[in-house]
């Protein structure tokens, strides 16, 4: 059987974070350079191999001095690291239209399994005769699982910054021709 290969269309995706802040509000994220590439037995996705990475540098919390220091050493280190990467392992159907993809992510050097939700809304051709793939991703980690363990106490209790960090990306994929 004849393998698919599919492209990020970075027009048209987006990979972002959130994460409590002072254990009251969420503060969104985003990395700005990323890529996803993945190749298929079919366009239902049978036997998925999914590849996605992120320049660590390219974070935008929409504040400069806050995005400065998350690619410190205190959190990313971007200078030494400076990808995330994700690989696939199985992208298993769980309802019509659910997934879930499983794989290893590497942050900081250290690799770790991760279990993801992904919903995939179809596929559809576009007015220049491309063929699409749409899928919204989500999921949560554990940030000091990856080494980024930067925090501060609060007077009230609790801390400055939550461990968990919740993962939310709208990809949609080109397929090669």
């Amino acid at each position: 059987m004849a393998t698919i290969k599919w492209a990020l269309d970075p027009t048209h995706s987006e990979v972002l974070f959130k994460v409590k802040h002072l254990m009251i509000t969420n503060v969104t994220g985003s990395f700005k350079s990323f890529n996803v590439t993945a190749e298929t037995s079919d366009e239902q996705l049978s036997n998925a191999s999914i590849q996605f990475t992120a320049k660590t540098s390219s974070i935008d919390t929409n504040n400069e001095q806050r995005d400065g220091h998350l690619k410190s050493p205190d959190f990313f280190d971007a200078e030494k690291f400076p990808e995330i990467k994700f690989a696939s392992d199985e992208l298993k159907k769980t309802a019509k239209g659910d997934y879930e993809l499983t794989g290893k992510l590497t942050i900081k050097g250290i690799t770790k399994d991760l279990k993801l939700n992904v919903e995939f809304a179809g596929i559809a051709k576009d007015p220049y005769g491309n063929v699409k793939a749409g899928f919204t991703i989500t999921g949560s980690i554990n940030r000091n699982d990856f080494g980024l363990t930067w925090n501060a106490a609060l007077e009230t209790g609790g801390v400055m910054v939550s461990e968990e960090v919740k993962l939310v990306s709208e990809i949609q994929l080109v397929k090669q021709k």
